[in-house]
């Protein structure tokens, strides 16, 4: 939201002698749920009647209070900026809200002098009409008006962005319902994971099989005052032999998912990706983030940040159709992979580029399927539509890619920390193209990514027992 004024405008005010009986000044604005949740946050007032939609419009009263404010404060405004302008002492207001103003209102706030008084003191009518011309706030304001002339520039104000990370929880809301999935939980032997367990279970996403010392993580639990009743238990000495006795109840089909708890994480996927007795699938197994940007209007699939460190042409194949797959169950609107190069057109002396233009050609014989492939492609145009109508306007997929297909796992590893930590991005993870799904976990994660990736692997696993995958290769 960019509230700056134009700076080459001129503020000029109306002194008291100047101000005249009948002179008015008008602004319109339209009311945004920008300006709803800025308001909210500027004053404190969380009163669901003004932020949930669904409960405000079973009181509709509320409104008038709460949005009527809104409209309050452009009184102000225009007096501050018009009438009478700068040097503009407010002294006293008196308001009626007589009418709910809601999202999408167009309001018009129009100020009459009525009276001017001794002491350079001035009343003001007040009123604020919507688009139909209904009244929906009435009042005057009582103001001390200034007596010494003003012109001068508007001051430049700082812009003003609004964070919103609401599209996990619209994620994870067309996937309720599911089987909670039994999920063997490997050495939750900290605090946190055992509250990361929890947070799951109690959300009906997971039940929990605890593998590891369970003497240990009961007295662990104790301390805390975590409550872990319900989980079932498999005693395990370590971190790695926990690992293996989560791996043998996978591939044994006693439990849908793995999550990790106090282990490295290259010990536990080389456990989950041995060739003989791991999880492997004909599928090469990828890992994919499910990426919540504040500042892109739909959520993004970025692809391969921890399990295959330089993939082969092969692998990117399966990597692409590992996240195409989970954009699917996620109804992700028109999945659309974008091929990640540095360069813009075709470069035989990119391995990305090249890799790219083949994997395009997969996609165009459908050995990839289930969404829109183009590349090589750069990350600006890929999310950019004014950047892709200048650089691929034939593309279909440049400027609304939703799945980022990047060269390796540096790149998409640097990529990921860069939008947790300069976009204030929400992100999520879990492991493909294994027998079950597995949960990696992170002690910076919150609740809310927390819960996003246990209810991917629900997700998962129940598409799992629909249709079952091949046995582990």
């Amino acid at each position: 939201m960019n509230l700056s004024p134009n700076p080459h405008t001129l503020l000029e005010n109306r002194t008291y002698d100047e101000l005249q009986v009948g002179d008015t000044a008008s602004l319109t604005r339209t009311l945004t749920k920008d300006d709803i949740d800025a308001f909210a946050i500027l004053s404190g007032d969380v009163n669901p009647a003004h932020l949930d939609d669904a409960y405000a419009a079973e009181t509709p009263f509320q409104k008038v209070i709460g949005h009527g404010m809104w409209g309050g404060t452009l009184i102000s405004t225009i007096l501050g900026t018009q009438l009478p302008g700068p040097g503009t002492i407010y002294v006293g207001q008196t308001l009626r809200f007589v009418r709910p103003v809601y999202l999408g209102d167009i309001i018009t706030v129009t100020l009459t002098v009525k009276e001017k008084r001794p002491k350079n003191m001035v009343l003001l009518d007040c009123v604020c009409s919507n688009q139909h011309g209904k009244s929906v706030i009435l009042g005057e304001a009582e103001i001390m008006a200034p007596t010494t002339k003003v012109s001068r520039p508007q001051a430049a104000l700082p812009e003003l962005g609004l964070m919103r990370h609401e599209r996990f929880e619209r994620l994870v809301s067309r996937i309720e319902g599911d089987e909670p999935v039994r999920t063997a939980v490997v050495n939750p032997d900290t605090a946190e994971n055992l509250v990361a367990m929890m947070e799951c279970a109690r959300a009906g996403l997971i039940k929990p099989v605890v593998i590891g010392p369970r003497a240990h993580i009961g007295k662990l639990a104790d301390e805390a005052q975590i409550d872990l009743a319900g989980c079932e238990w498999r005693d395990a000495p370590t971190a790695v032999k926990a690992a293996h006795v989560a791996v043998e109840m996978a591939r044994a089909k006693e439990v849908g998912a793995i999550m990790q708890g106090a282990i490295p994480v290259h010990i536990l996927l080389h456990l989950v990706l041995r060739h003989a007795g791991g999880l492997r699938t004909a599928r090469r197994m990828s890992h994919a983030y499910v990426v919540d940007v504040p500042t892109c209007e739909h959520p993004l699939m970025i692809t391969d940040a921890e399990v295959n460190v330089s993939p082969s042409l092969e692998d990117k194949r399966d990597i692409v159709q590992n996240a195409i797959d989970l954009a699917n169950l996620l109804h992700f609107d028109n999945p659309s992979v974008a091929i990640l190069s540095a360069a813009e057109e075709f470069n035989s002396n990119l391995a990305s580029s090249a890799d790219a233009a083949v994997l395009c050609k997969m996609y165009e014989r459908e050995h990839i399927t289930g969404a829109l492939v183009d590349g090589p492609m750069t990350f600006d145009a890929a999310i950019r539509p004014e950047v892709a109508a200048r650089k691929y306007p034939n593309s279909h997929v440049a400027g609304r890619a939703n799945i980022l297909m990047v060269p390796n796992l540096e790149a998409a590893n640097m990529l990921i920390k860069q939008m947790a930590h300069l976009a204030h991005a929400d992100i999520a993870g879990i492991v493909l193209g294994a027998q079950v799904p597995v949960i990696l976990t992170n002690p910076n994660e919150s609740t809310r990514t927390r819960l996003a990736s246990a209810a991917f692997a629900q997700l998962l696993a129940n598409a799992n027992k629909r249709h079952p995958q091949a046995p582990a290769l």
